[in-house]
């Protein structure tokens, strides 16, 4: 059985920040537990807005607080996100996050990350081994 407390997990390593301001990540399960996925509790700024792609993963986000959006680059629809909002980039979706006000997510990945990964120049976590 694993057994983690957020509060704890963000006073160590656990806790990730993005380089470019738009959001920190708490990574409460990740690969080393083997499991076969990921699990993050992340906060988005207000005001955020970046492209992500997720190239070599599948990722799943509730959102828990706060409202923005999501816009799918595929067909330009932008999906409105608010507690109780779900959705999964079950395509490797290529899409822009908007961050109206500050927003905490759950966020699952498969595979799981390793531990402290953040975006490259494509939106997109690489693979480790």
């Amino acid at each position: 059985m694993i057994v983690r407390d957020l509060a704890a997990a963000k006073k160590t390593s656990r806790r990730v920040l993005d380089p470019n301001n738009n959001w920190e990540s708490v990574r409460l399960l990740l690969k080393d537990d083997k499991v076969g996925f990921s699990f993050h509790i992340t906060t988005i700024y207000r005001g955020a807005e970046f492209q992500m792609h997720y190239q070599n993963h599948f990722e799943s986000v509730y959102c828990m607080v706060g409202e923005g959006e999501i816009e799918n680059l595929a067909d330009g629809k932008n999906h409105p996100i608010k507690p109780g909002t779900l959705y999964i980039l079950d395509q490797h979706d290529k899409h822009i996050l908007r961050a109206f006000s500050e927003m905490q997510m759950a966020c699952v990945f498969n595979p799981p990350l390793s531990g402290k990964e953040v975006h490259n120049a494509e939106g997109a976590y690489e693979l480790t081994e």
